[in-house]
């Protein structure tokens, strides 16, 4: 059992009353100091496996406390801040559902969020975000001083590693819904997907388009889990799975290049050799599409400043980029951007084509 919003119910924000941001500058800065309060309770809600208790129907705390091995006390103050972010709704006094947002959290969702939660939470990112001051200071992030990357952390925690791949896995699918309905494919006869990750991309664009075949070109350790992906997707056979490095060179002659959520992991000179080498594999029919946030150039609110923040305090040398930087980073590599859509999720999709030499 889900339970929705009744009309009338706040839906979109989660201060109460006196304390939401009303001009006054105090009430601005305690709801920015909040932030840390409920991503913990969203963290705390997650590690106890509230969402998996609560899918088959409401419970009372009591219930869910001997479900979680919870302190009941403790538990239902949990519960009384899970409800004032709208994870789940109380059904009467003392029993609660999981609303529609909250089922996001359950391990078994399609479109689960929950390994986001795990990923955002774990101790060293925890701390690492804890730490931006001294990385603001250093201009280096404490995870890639002490691991080399991001990456090389995760692939040394299997468990870790499993929990982020399902969390880049659960945000590919809505960039890939939201790219298949911005952009037109027709007559595209081949797709290459650079750093595509296990294919949910490149799946959503040939699922959509059966004319069309694609490439996958990945790192090789990646590739025998994207083969299983595909397969359980029934395309595989209309895939190539190439192993390479983008920075180097990647596959030649495809109509279209795909690039979600890459350029952003990598500082300047990265980003350049990999668009560069893009261009290079590119003919003068081909087209470039890139994903990533696209941030306004003047003060205006967006997500990916925030977004960016994290991609500072976890990466080596990752970060969103301002439009004029992304444009920028394009021209130098001798692509020019010829179209740029927003899309519902949040990024943009910046269609490219090759510069004559």
């Amino acid at each position: 059992m889900r339970t929705s919003l009744t009309p009338g119910q706040n839906q979109t924000s989660t201060e109460p009353a006196g304390f939401a941001d009303n001009g006054d500058p105090r009430a601005h800065i305690l709801a920015l100091l909040s932030g840390t309060w409920k991503f913990t309770a969203l963290h705390a809600f997650v590690d106890l496996r509230c969402a998996d208790h609560l899918q088959s129907g409401p419970l009372t705390i009591e219930e869910l406390a001997d479900r979680c091995q919870a302190d009941p006390t403790s538990l239902g103050r949990l519960l009384r801040t899970a409800a004032a972010l709208h994870l789940v709704a109380t059904v009467r006094p003392g029993t609660y559902a999981l609303t529609d947002a909250g089922t996001l959290l359950c391990t078994t969702s399609m479109d689960s969020m929950r390994p986001g939660v795990v990923v955002m939470g774990e101790p060293t990112s925890w701390e690492a975000m804890g730490t931006l001051a001294q990385t603001v200071r250093t201009g280096t992030s404490p995870i890639a001083a002490a691991h080399g990357s991001l990456y090389e952390y995760y692939h040394r925690r299997p468990e870790l590693l499993q929990a982020f791949e399902a969390w880049m896995t659960s945000r590919s699918r809505a960039f890939a819904e939201s790219l298949v309905a911005a952009h037109d494919f027709t007559g595209v006869r081949t797709v290459a997907d650079v750093g595509g990750g296990n294919g949910t991309i490149l799946a959503a664009i040939l699922e959509a388009h059966p004319q069309t075949s694609g490439i996958l070109f990945e790192l090789d350790q990646v590739l025998p889990g994207a083969k299983s992906y595909l397969t359980s997707r029934g395309i595989a056979e209309r895939c190539d799975l190439v192993a390479g490095d983008f920075f180097t060179a990647v596959p030649a002659g495809a109509d279209v290049y795909v690039l979600a959520n890459v350029v952003h992991n990598w500082d300047d000179e990265d980003a350049l050799r990999i668009l560069r080498a893009v261009r290079d594999a590119m003919t003068g029919g081909s087209r470039a599409l890139f994903l990533d946030y696209l941030l306004p150039d003047d003060d205006q609110p967006h997500f990916g400043k925030f977004m960016d923040m994290r991609m500072l305090a976890l990466f080596g040398g990752g970060r969103e980029r301002t439009h004029a930087e992304y444009l920028a980073l394009l021209d130098r590599a001798g692509l020019r951007a010829d179209h740029i859509t927003a899309l519902p999720v949040g990024a943009g999709l910046i269609q490219a084509s090759r510069l004559p030499d």
